[in-house]
């Protein structure tokens, strides 16, 4: 078995560590930043399930959204 010592396990959890810190930082990236692709066309869909039933009155989304 080929040992490479004490320097190049350091060498490799400095690389791990490295590794680890960038894909929790690109997860927190992707969560920050795709949420809300998702939330903001869910609600757009919810809004226009409402008034197709009926339930929301065109006029006062109107209001709502302009004060």
């Amino acid at each position: 078995m080929e040992t490479h010592g004490p320097l190049g396990t350091l060498w490799v959890s400095f690389g791990l560590i490295a590794f680890y810190l960038a894909l929790i930082w690109l997860n927190s990236l992707l969560g920050i930043f795709l949420t809300p692709l998702f939330l903001i066309p869910g609600s757009w869909l919810l809004d226009w399930r409402k008034r197709r039933k009926g339930d929301v009155n065109p006029a006062s989304e109107k209001e709502r959204y302009q004060g």
